[in-house]
C-alpha cells in the first residue's frame, strides 16, 4: 500500500483503495507494533485535556491505544475500527485493565452514531490513513457535538515514517489519484479538512521514538507484522523487495541517535486538537 501523493484526485478507484488498504490491515499484526505507540494515545489525551466522564469515540482505534488513554482519565469511551480483530485486542486489553469500554465495528466514513453524540472524537495513526479524507472528516465534525474536540496523531511527510512510504511508494507506485495520507500530518490540510467547521485548530510537532535492539530488528518486526510494509514485500521480486529493504536500512542509518548499536530514531507526526465550533 503505497502512499505517495498524486495529482488527479477525480479517478481514483475509492472502494477497490478500500479495500486493499483492509487486507493490509488486516494482515500481519497491526496490535503489536501499536501497543509499542501507547505513550502517544496518553498525550494526546492529555493535550486534549480530558475530563472524567466527558464521551469520547476513537475511530480507527487499532488496538485501543487512544480508547484505553481516554479509559484510564475516567471517560465513557466507544472504540471502534473496521478490522475485527484489531478491535478484539483492544478489548482484551481493556478486559485486562477492567474497564468498561464500548467496542463497535465501524468505518470511519459512515459512522453508525447520531449528530453530536460525543464531546470529543479521537484518532492515533488511522483515519489518515482512509481513502476519502473529506468524508471521513466530515463524519468525524458529525458525530463531535459544538465545542467538542477532535484529537489527531498523524505521520508527517519529511518525519521517519512519511519516509519509509516514500520509499515503498518508488517502488510500489499508488492507484491513481490516491490522495497521500500523510498530508494529514500537514496544517495546511488539516484546514482544508476542517477550517470551515473549526473554532481553532492546534498542530504540534512531536516525536514518537522508534526504539529497536537494530536496524534489522525494525525491519524484521515491520515486514512481520505492520500491514502496509508486510504487502510490499510480498508484492514485490526479490531484488526489488532487498533493494527497498535496503533504502529503510540507509534511512535508519542516517536518522539513528543511538551510539551503543541500538536504534534510537524520532518519528515526528503531528498531534493536532481541533475545538469545533
Amino acid at each position: 500500500m503505497s502512499i505517495a501523493q498524486t495529482a488527479d484526485a477525480g479517478v481514483v478507484d475509492l472502494a477497490g483503495l478500500k479495500a486493499r488498504q483492509h487486507g493490509a490491515w488486516s494482515s500481519g499484526d497491526y496490535a503489536l507494533i501499536g501497543s509499542t505507540l501507547q505513550i502517544v494515545g496518553e498525550e494526546l489525551c492529555e493535550a486534549l485535556d480530558l475530563r472524567a466522564g466527558q464521551s469520547v469515540l476513537d475511530v480507527a482505534a487499532g488496538n485501543g491505544n487512544a480508547t484505553l488513554a481516554a479509559a484510564r482519565r475516567w471517560c465513557a469511551v466507544t472504540s471502534t475500527d473496521y478490522v475485527p480483530a484489531l478491535l478484539a485486542r483492544g478489548r482484551a486489553r481493556a478486559e485486562a485493565d477492567g474497564f468498561g469500554i464500548t467496542f463497535e465495528e465501524a468505518d470511519v466514513e459512515a459512522l453508525p452514531f447520531a449528530d453530536a453524540s460525543f464531546d470529543v472524537v479521537v484518532s492515533t495513526y488511522g483515519v489518515m490513513f482512509t481513502p476519502d479524507q473529506d468524508r471521513a472528516a466530515a463524519e468525524m465534525l458529525r458525530v463531535c457535538k459544538p465545542g467538542g474536540k477532535i484529537g489527531l496523531a498523524n505521520w508527517t511527510p519529511q518525519g521517519f515514517i512519511g519516509q519509509i512510504f516514500k520509499i515503498i511508494g518508488r517502488y510500489l507506485p499508488p492507484p491513481a489519484g490516491a490522495k497521500s495520507p500523510l498530508a494529514w500530518g500537514t496544517r495546511e490540510r488539516l484546514v482544508e479538512l476542517f477550517g470551515e467547521a473549526a473554532r481553532s485548530i492546534g498542530a504540534e510537532p512531536r516525536n514518537f521514538m522508534f526504539r529497536y535492539r537494530d536496524a534489522a530488528h525494525f525491519i524484521d518486526v515491520f515486514t512481520s507484522y505492520y500491514g502496509p510494509m508486510l504487502k510490499a514485500v510480498t508484492a514485490l521480486d526479490a531484488s526489488k523487495r532487498a533493494a527497498m529493504l535496503a533504502d529503510i536500512e540507509a534511512l535508519i542509518g542516517r536518522s539513528n541517535q543511538a551510539d551503543d548499536g541500538t536504534m534510537v530514531v524520532p518519528g515526528e507526526y503531528l498531534e493536532v486538537v481541533i475545538v469545533k465550533k
